[in-house]
């Protein structure tokens, strides 16, 4: 129970990564925030455990995280644990074809939701002098893939901004990290590939040493570890969750 009597909002936590995220930080005793833009999905991820609620949010629109922040600390008094999960990715395909509504999407819900999400919470974490910040990037962004530009470089964005965040918040007793992530048995697989077929699905696998993709599971332990007491003295660290892709 390494999560116990924590508190935790987990974005895009009703499916893939977030929900095996989800499960796991549950399993360790916290008290989750099932955040999602699905709202459906979100009530159900959120009705299959107790102490999980769900919320309906659009993580890129700043008023609508603002909402959610607000709730939480209303129904809580504190939140110990952000997760920054939630993210998209365009078809692949050469970086000059790549639509500017494709290419606003993806940096507005990869990278400008951290600074949305840090922006509402930062100040409750400073006032108390603890929290744990997790955001979930991609091995994208740092071993990328061809005609996945515009999102391995956003996920490039991701882990800067870790980095940046972790130096600047530690003196307020804030950790900030980040996992990187090899695709995975997740609705934004196909996304990835393009298609989903046996023969893409071993072209993508020839490239990961331990030869499978990553699971929620794997993330759930990754991420429960980063954000536990255990963890104390990591911050700054973008651990590769990929079975040796980024070697």
């Amino acid at each position: 129970m390494r999560l116990a009597n924590k508190t935790a909002i987990i974005t895009g936590g009703a499916q893939g990564f977030g929900a095996g995220i989800v499960d796991k930080f549950l399993a360790e005793g916290a008290r989750v925030i099932v955040a999602d833009i699905n709202t459906d999905a979100a009530q159900r991820k959120a009705g299959e455990h107790d102490n999980a609620s769900p919320c309906s949010v659009n993580v890129a629109d700043g008023d609508s995280v603002q909402s959610m922040i607000d709730g939480a600390l209303s129904q809580w008094g504190h939140i110990d644990i952000l997760v920054n999960n939630a993210g998209v990715t365009h078809l692949p395909a050469p970086m000059e074809t790549i639509s500017e509504g494709d290419f606003d999407k993806v940096f507005a819900v990869n990278c400008k939701s951290i600074y949305l999400l840090a922006r509402a919470l930062v100040p409750h974490m400073k006032q108390r002098g603890q929290g744990a910040i997790l955001n979930v990037s991609s091995t994208a962004g740092l071993s990328p893939r061809p005609n996945l530009n515009w999102y391995n470089a956003s996920k490039g964005w991701v882990n800067v901004a870790t980095k940046t965040m972790a130096v600047e918040l530690a003196p307020f007793g804030i950790r900030v990290n980040a996992l990187n992530p090899v695709a995975g048995e997740t609705p934004l697989l196909k996304s990835f590939m393009g298609e989903d077929t046996p023969e893409m699905r071993a072209k993508f696998l020839a490239t990961i040493p331990l030869g499978r993709f990553s699971q929620p599971e794997d993330m759930g332990n990754a991420a429960a570890f980063l954000c536990s007491d255990e963890a104390s003295m990591i911050t700054g660290t973008l651990m590769e969750v990929d079975g040796g892709r980024c070697i």
